[in-house]
């Protein structure tokens, strides 16, 4: 019975890659709101003049590099959690 339930953890835990993906994306769309707004709010605070063009190339450099990070920490750690609960049978 205690195989069993581990089992079920292990399946209920995983996240498959599209899952993880999912997840990076939404995340980092959120981030990119964010980003866009206090970069909108706080450049000129510390005069930094910069076209809303150029803020959008900002924020595309910086939203691949969040996704990219996201998604492989996601697999990371999702990759860690089966192999701990895989070993402990």
């Amino acid at each position: 019975m205690k195989t069993i339930l581990k089992l079920l953890m292990i399946e209920l835990m995983a996240q498959t890659k599209k899952q993880s993906l999912i997840e990076s994306i939404t995340n980092v769309l959120i981030g990119f709101w964010t980003a866009l707004v206090s970069q909108l709010l706080i450049f000129p605070l510390f005069d930094i003049e910069v076209t809303i063009q150029d803020n959008l190339l900002i924020w595309l450099y910086f939203t691949l590099i969040s996704l990219i990070r996201s998604y492989i920490i996601r697999r990371y750690f999702n990759t860690k959690t089966n192999a701990h609960y895989t070993r402990k049978k």
